[in-house]
């Protein structure tokens, strides 16, 4: 059985035998994670374990954290039963432990299966590997594809930060100078288009034999100034809100069907319970954004 990592006060109690629910599952997870380094699997295989962890510690988050900082937020500092844990420290222990896990998630993508899909034809361009002759390709798809569908955001007292989507990817933008109504935006947030691909695959015209995908995000990352005429954007930087998504229904509600459609539209703009950013932001956006 794999060890788990524990806060240290727990390993003198006696009832240090028993494993916490929520960190014994977030081994399970980690397990998964490892299925993506085993060169005995198919190269696919191991990129789609990559995705069904990335899932599953969407979901893991969404229900399992979401309920114990639910517990926290309600003043509820008590040990769970029957490991004996104080509930700060177990989201203490799974912080350190996600962060570790989706490290070494970006690792094994980054420098084992990306590395080795490209030496099968099949290549990942990400903001930093735009070369010249993807800019008229990507420009076109950008002013037919992706303007239309995209709302930029600004941040301003009389804009608050607005409610983003569970899970959805969006963007974080620095900004100096005034619009075309005179009004100094520093700040504002641009969602990327839910209705679009993630991935992009570029035409054989430009790819030629291999097989090129650009990711959504580099593309409006190419061309994020076209949404703000007339300022100057100084940086643009990828951000994410994992939500609480549980459900919740009263045991004496009349009528579950309606309950539950309330439910289920509201989990999608739940309490905030994990944010992603890049690791080029600064400290004072994700300070921010925090």
């Amino acid at each position: 059985m794999t060890s788990l990592n524990v806060p240290s006060n727990a390993s003198s109690h006696p009832l240090k035998k028993y494993i916490n629910r929520e960190l014994s599952l977030l081994e399970f997870h980690k397990r998964v994670l490892a299925q993506a380094k085993d060169t005995e699997y198919p190269l696919l295989d191991r990129l789609n374990f990559l995705i069904i962890f990335s899932s599953n510690l969407d979901e893991f988050f969404e229900i399992r954290v979401a309920s114990l900082m639910q517990q926290i937020e309600l003043s509820n500092h008590a040990r769970t039963r029957p490991d004996d844990l104080l509930i700060s420290d177990i989201v203490t222990t799974i912080s350190k432990l996600a962060h570790e896990a989706v490290e070494e998630q970006y690792k094994i993508l980054n420098y084992s299966v990306l590395p080795q899909l490209q030496g099968h034809g099949v290549n990942f361009i990400q903001y930093g590997d735009i070369l010249e002759k993807h800019n008229e390709w990507i420009k076109d798809y950008f002013h037919n594809e992706v303007q239309p569908v995209v709302t930029p955001i600004s941040l301003d007292p009389a804009h608050p930060f607005p409610g983003l989507v569970n899970k959805s990817l969006n963007f974080i933008v620095t900004l100096e100078g005034k619009d075309a109504f005179g009004r100094k935006i520093d700040l504002a947030i641009v969602p990327a288009p839910r209705s679009l691909p993630r991935l992009v695959k570029l035409p054989k015209s430009i790819s030629g034999e291999a097989e090129y995908y650009i990711l959504l995000s580099a593309i409006i990352q190419q061309h994020i100034h076209e949404l703000f005429p007339g300022v100057t954007t100084t940086g643009c930087y990828q951000f994410r809100v994992t939500r609480n998504a549980d459900l919740t229904v009263s045991e004496d509600v009349e009528d579950l069907a309606i309950a539950l459609k309330g439910e289920l539209s509201s989990r999608r703009f739940g309490r905030a319970v994990r944010l992603e950013v890049n690791k080029n932001c600064p400290e004072t956006i994700s300070d921010y954004l925090l």
